[in-house]
Parts: structure tokens; sequence; C-alpha cells
């Protein structure tokens, strides 16, 4: 069965142009490939979004349009991109084949009439007469109510545990589906241990949700997963025969610094293997020019010329010191990106650091002050104490007179230290 795997739509304000853009493209693509089932593994909107709004009704024009290709299955993704209940009004479409969405941890097969049936609990315990295609869907988790039930500490060891329990779980009727030549697939929306982000980051911490090694004991040929922007995939050959697990990435570039391409995912699966290709999008380029410090405009023009910015989206970014904020020529920078579709400038301010000497306003006088700052700053205060007795105990004509005295020009001295003492004074 050849199917499309989306991800990561973000309908948006913001993410509009980029996301209508890119899905649109690959609407249709899919359409031109004749596939035969679409599936969204999640976060078709970036945060919750009114009826009226043009992100929505863009969004659902899209879907439609697909669905009046193929069945369409939607799956529940991040809380705060897809509040719950956002993708319900999918389900009212009424395009020539149905919207199934997701929202809980079920099985659904899909009809040879081309209907979506869903398990009445978590799974099927036999595989629906006239099934052609079965598919195991785990929407995102809620972590807060696994934490308020075992604990905050004990909640992502627990999600973890009870994840593989439950994808093991489905393997028993995808065994039966797999016997009847039927293609199973699981379909899901969260953080595999040891997958890249799109900015190249390795996803290491205790709290991710998912190994591939829980995802292969599902036993399904195919395992689409949404949440991480960038498209990565694993395989295996084992008792379920060819096996992978790929992340389609999101559909386009939403943010600065991500690596890879965009697009979505074409599969082919059977009943002993699945295998997918990624197909890109019309994503917008970026471009990332950093500074250490102060940008210059000779190296930006250089830069300019060899990546050729016009029509890209560009950052250019850079860390100086407090006192050289208002030095960078921001108006410069941007006539040389005229071209640019984007300029965005960022600039890193280094604060300036002054070391507290604790207890010094406890001291009595001004020199035990000193001492105490000396001290601290690895000053020697010989020079400065002595300073501050001049200023003390003499005025600005002798200060001024005894300083010219000792280079020994007296004849300096006096007309000198006349025209000193008028300025102090």
């Amino acid at each position: 069965m050849r199917i499309a795997h989306f991800s990561d739509l973000h309908y948006g304000a913001a993410t509009l142009e980029e996301a209508d853009r890119c899905f649109g493209a690959a609407v249709d693509r899919a359409i031109a490939e004749n596939v035969e089932v679409a599936i969204l593994s999640g976060d078709a909107t970036d945060h919750g979004l009114d009826l009226h709004e043009p992100a929505t009704l863009k969004l659902l024009a899209q879907v439609r349009r697909l669905a009046d290709h193929c069945p369409v299955l939607m799956l529940q993704g991040t809380f705060s991109h897809e509040p719950p209940g956002t993708l319900s009004v999918f389900r009212l479409l009424g395009a020539r084949h149905p919207v199934h969405v997701a929202d809980r941890i079920e099985q659904v097969a899909l009809t040879r009439e081309g209907q979506w049936q869903a398990s009445g609990s978590w799974r099927f315990e036999d595989v629906p007469a006239g099934a052609r295609l079965l598919v195991s869907c785990v929407p995102t988790i809620n972590k807060a109510v696994v934490a308020a039930t075992v604990g905050a500490a004990d909640a992502p060891q627990a999600v973890g545990e009870h994840l593989a329990l439950l994808l093991a779980g489905f393997a028993p009727t995808n065994r039966r589906a797999q016997a009847q030549s039927i293609p199973t697939v699981a379909v899901s929306h969260g953080t595999v241990f040891g997958s890249l982000s799109e900015h190249g980051v390795p996803m290491a911490g205790f709290d991710h949700e998912f190994s591939t090694g829980v995802l292969f004991s599902a036993e399904t040929q195919a395992v689409m997963l949404g949440h991480i922007h960038r498209h990565q995939s694993w395989e295996q050959d084992g008792p379920a025969g060819r096996q992978c697990i790929a992340y389609a990435g999101s559909i386009g570039r939403f943010h600065f610094g991500e690596e890879g391409e965009k697009g979505f995912l074409l599969w082919e699966v059977g009943a002993d293997a699945g295998a997918c290709m990624l197909v890109p999008t019309p994503a917008r380029r970026t471009i990332d020019i950093v500074f250490e410090g102060r940008p210059d405009l000779e190296t930006l023009r250089e830069a300019i010329a060899s990546h050729g910015v016009e029509g890209a989206h560009v950052r250019v970014r850079w860390t100086v010191a407090d006192e050289d904020r208002h030095a960078v020529d921001r108006t410069a920078i941007c006539r040389l990106l005229a071209g640019a579709a984007q300029a965005k400038l960022e600039g890193r301010i280094v604060p300036i650091m002054r070391t507290r000497a604790p207890g010094i306003s406890q001291l009595g006088s001004l020199a035990d002050k000193v001492r105490r700052w000396a001290e601290l700053t690895g000053v020697e205060p010989t020079c400065v104490l002595g300073c501050l007795k001049a200023l003390s105990e003499e005025g600005p004509t002798e200060i001024v007179e005894r300083l010219l005295q000792s280079i020994g020009t007296r004849a300096l001295v006096k007309e000198y230290a006349s025209t000193c003492a008028r300025v102090f004074v």
C-alpha cells in the first residue's frame, strides 16, 4: 500500500505562508503519486486556532483536498500546539473519503470499502473482517496525568515503561494481520531516545518516550512518527520482516538554523516490509552569518556574495561588549541585505562585570575601604592610597606643583601650576 506521511504542519498566524505553500505542494505531489492513504502524525496547528482565522480555513481546505483523493488519518499532537479538541472539526469535512481523528490510544482498520473502523478499547482482539490496513495509534501522552498519579520524579520512567508494555501489546494483533497479508503501521507523536533535533542536537534525556527497540516491539512494518522536525529513520530485519521507523520532519522550515531537507514521506508498506523516501517541499532557504565580535561589513559582503541571499531569510548574529553596543551599524547591514526576503539582526551584549566587595560598607574609613577593594581585585594599594592622601591634604595647586617638580622643569612649574589652578577652580 502506498501511504503519504505528513507531520508537523504548524499552521498558525506567523507560520501560515510557509506552512501552506509547503503543505499545498505536498498534497499536490501525493495526489499525483496516487497514494491510497494519508496519515498526519501530529501538530497540524502551531497553537490553538479560532475557526474564523485564515490559518484554520487554509488548513481545512488542504485536508479537504487530500480527503477528496483518499482516506485521511490525523493524530493528536503536542497539547501546546494542538489543544485537545482542535482536530474534532476535521471529522465534519464531508469529503469523498473519511477523515479519522485519533485522539486516544487505539487501533484503526481501513476496510475494503475505504472506511475507518476504530477499536472499541485500546486494540482489536481479532483483525476486523475486510481490513486492508491496520494502524496502531499512540497520540501524545499527557505526562501531567502520569505525574499526578505516580509523582513528578517517577513520571518519565513510568511513561516509558507503560509505552513499552502498550506497544508490545499491539504485537499479537499485528502478527495476525501479517498472517492475513495485511500491512500494519504504527503512528505516534513523541521523541525517540538518540534521535537528532532539527538543529543537530542529540535527544538524550531521561524523559523521552521511546527507544527504537520499544517501537520495533509493536511488530509493525512501518512506524510513522511526528514531533521532531528533522527527517531520520531506523531499520531492522526481524521476525516481523523488514521494519522501518521514520520521522517525516516538519513540512517547512519554520526556524533559523534547521538542518536537512524538508518534506513528507512516501511509504510503500506491505505485510512483510516497509520502506519510505523523503519527497522535498519548497521550504524557505535560511542563512546564518555569525560574528564573534562586531560585524565587519567587508566580511559580510563576502558572505553575501558566496551564499547568494536573494530571496533567502538571513539572520546576522554578533557578540559585543556593552560599551561597543552602539558601534554596530544596523542600517548598513540592512542595506547590504536588501535583496533578502527577511533580514533578522540579533546582537548579544556582554555586560560589564563589576566585582563586589562584601563587607566594604561596614569599614570606618575610606582608606580601609580602598585596602579591602585592592585585596579583592588583586591591585597594589600603595599608589592608590598615596593619591587618596594627596587629595585629602593638598589643594589642586600644590598637587600640580609637586607633580611637575618631579619632571625637573622649574620654569614651567609656576606657569603650568597657575593655569591648572584656574582650571581646577
